[in-house]
């Protein structure tokens, strides 16, 4: 790339139609690049690209737009805030909003999920949560608990602590040996037992079993915590047996394990619920949650611990009241345009009841999810709440390109979907209309059939 010199006003200029400075995540960006797809705008449940052309987004942006697009609540809480207070830290000093978001998240969440500590996104909220679980053990002079557990093709972020107690392949191929002291527990996935179920499958649960066996072999005294996401997601939509997370809890209660379920995707009504959690009636000690939270518009995540755990903190500290009980945060922990966003964002949820909303549309999503069974490359539907997993038969030797052709034929005939791997997974906004469903699973239809 020819630069001009630093001095020169042309350096400061805009180049239009320049895509190459860009350095993608997750993205082949050759390919992007060559064949770009631009999103211009968006409005309620579409996207509209740079000539205009709407489309219906099956994804809700990346699982966080659960309210919709551009919601003008949203938007004048953000605007309102900006021109009010547009930084302040909350190491030492605070402000009001933040600790009003904390007190409505501490109320949605379930029985003693009491305390919020904030971060900026998913990734930040999982490895705090890994942080705080080794903190509170060390706090009760338990410093031999520092082994975390995770779970095949577990998704919890891309920092390190995240990819090492997360089970994606290709996440964590590419960067070495990551953290130490990380098991894994096996992934509850079967198409040979639960192909096609809807809701969740009956065969399973016997595999939270297998944290008996990982707990024997490290000694459990030296196991902190262990990191689950009630619905996996990221990894292609992979739904809990019936009993499954209620027989890790009793595991967890049995040896002093800390339970952590990572909500970034299945908290703030993708079930119906405030909190998977709720759904399951399963309470963890600590549940990490981001996307949803704030909509999608303004990063921000956050670790919801229940209250014994703070009080462990609090009790460790001395008496002056001067001790700093927890020696991490970000410089952006409780943004004030974040913590704006998130108070609008629940509020919304609240007043167009979009939980109750997605309860009342999940029989409908999932008889449309399973008309697709018998089509073309389907070998596998899946669902809860509002969320879906496609899993199709993959090419000989080119696993995930066909899914990928088809989220390329999707967004050409105005469907924005995610794959991954050879899976295709859908979760809308929460404000979906009934045709709108229709749309989606019809395109899809059209798409899988006249795919080689």
């Amino acid at each position: 790339m020819n630069k001009p010199a630093h001095l020169d006003m042309a350096a400061w200029e805009p180049t239009p139609n320049n895509l190459e400075a860009f350095f993608m995540g997750f993205t082949p960006n050759a390919a992007f690049k060559k064949r770009p797809r631009l999103i211009a705008r968006a409005k309620d449940m579409h996207y509209y690209d740079m000539k205009g052309r709407a489309l219906i987004d099956a994804s809700a942006g990346l699982w966080c737009s659960n309210a919709g697009h551009c919601r003008q609540p949203i938007i004048q809480a953000i605007q309102k805030q900006a021109a009010e207070l547009d930084f302040a830290p909350t190491f030492q000093y605070g402000h009001p909003k933040i600790f009003e978001l904390a007190s409505r998240l501490a109320m949605l969440a379930p029985g003693n999920l009491d305390y919020a500590f904030f971060t900026n996104s998913g990734s930040e909220a999982g490895d705090t949560a890994l942080k705080i679980a080794l903190a509170f053990h060390r706090s009760r002079g338990e410093a031999s608990r520092t082994r975390m557990i995770g779970r095949e093709r577990g998704y919890h972020g891309v920092g390190f602590g995240g990819i090492s107690v997360g089970g994606i392949v290709k996440n964590r191929m590419f960067f070495g040996p990551l953290i130490n002291g990380v098991d894994h527990l096996p992934h509850t996935h079967s198409l040979e037992h639960n192909a096609y179920t809807q809701g969740q499958p009956e065969w399973g649960a016997h595999l939270a079993d297998e944290l008996e066996r990982i707990a024997a072999l490290h000694d459990p005294s030296t196991i902190a915590a262990v990191i689950v996401e009630p619905v996996a997601g990221s990894t292609g939509v992979l739904i809990p047996p019936k009993g499954y997370l209620k027989r890790l809890r009793e595991i967890c209660d049995k040896h002093g394990f800390l339970l952590i379920f990572d909500e970034v995707i299945t908290g703030f009504g993708r079930l119906g619920t405030g909190f998977g959690s709720e759904y399951f009636d399963v309470e963890p000690d600590m549940i990490t949650c981001a996307k949803g939270l704030t909509n999608g518009v303004i990063p921000m995540g956050a670790v919801i611990c229940r209250k014994g755990m703070y009080d462990a903190f609090t009790d460790w500290a001395d008496e002056t009241g001067n001790t700093i009980e927890l020696f991490h945060g970000y410089t952006y922990s409780g943004h004030p345009v974040a913590a704006a966003a998130g108070l609008a964002t629940l509020e919304v949820y609240k007043e167009e009841r979009l939980f109750e909303r997605a309860t009342d549309l999940a029989p409908y999503w999932q008889a449309a999810v399973h008309g697709l069974k018998g089509t073309r490359h389907v070998i596998d539907l899946r669902n809860l709440g509002l969320i879906a997993g496609i899993e199709l038969e993959s090419r000989p030797g080119k696993p995930g390109q066909r899914a990928y052709e088809a989220f390329r034929r999707c967004f050409d005939k105005g469907v924005l979907i995610r794959v991954t791997g050879d899976i295709i997974a859908l979760s809308p906004p929460l404000i979906i209309e009934k045709t709108e469903i229709d749309r989606i699973f019809e395109t899809l239809h059209d798409v899988l059939t006249n795919l080689d």
